[in-house]
């Protein structure tokens, strides 16, 4: 039998063992919910790269070129017609050029019947006529001006002779300078494939010294007509916005496009925030149509359009998530299909304006009410999407109040498309002044293809005037420069 002093030193101990189990199973409890913390956490961060990993360019602003070949394109509706033209479609063919615009006319006429070999005379009022284009073979035109210097009999001081007004004090004409800038800022080939392209076409050999050379001086000729066009586009009563990624030298910058009717301008810039957009725009008081960018909120909503394209996106995004979002998803994109639909009908001239708004009136409470349903979805990203779009609810509608207004800045994703396409090529510029020439140069070659002119016949017009001492022909439509 354990005496008392055995029991109480037992107790002591049992007592001690206690404190410290209950110790450890503070300390283990503790380890239990930062592991619960860390599951939550992990299991969040993994529902977001799934999230990821599902993005496509038909849920998210993702370009159609990065989609894997596992994304499946959404398959047309089929019509019940066969592929190609349709009966009654107006055939498509080159026409013939009028005679005056002929450099030679050969006459042809059948010396004898192919029946019966008796001699044929006479004229036919009307033969058939066939054309036959052909690019001259093209041999350079070289000039010498020789430049003699002669001693005067009188003071015996020497007096060289000077070239002739108008004449370059360089090796190239306007035109070569011309179809070099075009090669390498419209086409974007790269410099030496331009030096091959030239000895090639018009066996003029050139340095790739040279092409930089003239690359600069076109920058320097156009930043004028180049400014007047952003002053044209910041006055326009309507403009179409939109931002893509660039390089410039090692540092990270962004290639801004800015589209109107007439005359579109591009703006390499270091930022994509609003002072990037300012410098754009300037104090741009017209209708801007463009995404959801934070940069462009320091204009008011109700002088904007929201991109319908973009949000599209947003809303087939719900269809990935919660039960409640994909309800909400499917009935927002089966109203924005029928909006399109309408606004197609607007356009092809088979539905009134004024019919289209009253259809919209309805459409434009339901598409409300459901992102309003939307901002209080289980799903924090649904809601918070549902809740950042009611935030510029009247910029929804802008296209329906004002004509002339188009529902999404695809105007300005077409513009910008090639910039895309020479920054995969090229990785960008090298410097700041290689980021002017890229600007100067899309935006000539883009004004000048929605004006229907000729981008090497103004390059040349702008290197002849600077050679005279001229003004420097406009980038402006011929409806601006007259007023």
């Amino acid at each position: 039998m354990q005496t008392y002093e055995e029991l109480l030193k037992e107790n002591c101990l049992l007592k001690e063992e206690n404190r410290s189990l209950k110790a450890e199973n503070a300390a283990l409890k503790a380890r239990i919910s930062e592991l619960e913390t860390q599951v939550s956490q992990l299991l969040a961060r993994v529902g977001e790269l799934e999230s990821q990993l599902r993005q496509n360019s038909r849920n998210s602003s993702r370009p159609p070129s990065s989609d894997p070949p596992s994304v499946q394109r959404l398959a047309k509706e089929r019509t019940g017609r066969n592929r190609g033209g349709q009966p009654g479609h107006e055939g498509c063919t080159r026409d013939l050029l009028p005679p005056d615009k002929v450099d030679c006319i050969v006459t042809l006429k059948p010396s004898a019947c192919e029946h019966c070999g008796a001699t044929l005379a006479g004229e036919d009022t009307n033969p058939h006529r066939h054309q036959v284009t052909e690019v001259p073979k093209v041999r350079p035109h070289v000039t010498e001006y020789q430049l003699h210097t002669l001693c005067c009999p009188v003071c015996g001081e020497k007096s060289t002779a000077k070239l002739p007004e108008g004449v370059p004090t360089g090796a190239f004409g306007v035109r070569l300078q011309a179809t070099v800038a075009v090669c390498t800022g419209v086409y974007h080939l790269s410099k030496r494939t331009t030096e091959g392209l030239i000895e090639d076409l018009f066996r003029v050999d050139i340095s790739l010294g040279s092409v930089s050379a003239i690359e600069e001086a076109a920058s320097e000729v156009l930043a004028e007509p180049v400014g007047e066009a952003q002053s044209y586009v910041q006055a326009q009563p309507v403009a179409y916005v939109d931002e893509t990624g660039w390089r410039e030298g090692k540092r990270r910058a962004w290639l801004w496009a800015g589209v109107t009717s007439l005359v579109t301008v591009f703006l390499v810039h270091a930022s994509r925030g609003r002072k990037a957009a300012t410098e754009m725009l300037g104090s741009f008081a017209g209708v801007l149509v463009s995404d959801r960018w934070s940069a462009y909120n320091i204009w008011d909503a109700a002088r904007r359009q929201l991109c319908w394209a973009h949000l599209k996106r947003n809303f087939a995004a719900f269809l990935d998530r919660t039960r409640e979002a994909a309800r909400i998803g499917h009935t927002l994109l089966a109203e924005v299909k029928q909006m399109f639909a309408w606004w197609r009908r607007v356009r092809d001239g088979t539905l009134e304006r004024t019919e289209f708004c009253q259809y919209m009136q309805p459409l434009m409470e339901r598409v409300e009410t459901l992102l309003t349903q939307g901002v209080s979805c289980p799903d924090a990203k649904t809601a918070n999407t549902c809740r950042e779009i009611l935030k510029f609810a009247p910029a929804l509608w802008t296209f329906v109040r004002v004509e002339g207004v188009e529902p999404t800045n695809n105007a300005a994703e077409r513009a910008i498309r090639p910039g895309v396409l020479w920054r995969r090529g090229s990785f960008g510029t090298d410097s700041p002044r290689g980021s002017r020439f890229v600007e100067r140069m899309m935006t000539v070659a883009a004004t000048l293809k929605q004006q229907g002119r000729n981008v090497v016949d103004y390059i040349s017009s702008v290197f002849e005037a600077k050679l005279h001492g001229e003004a420097i022909p406009s980038l402006l439509p011929v409806s601006a420069l007259q007023m």
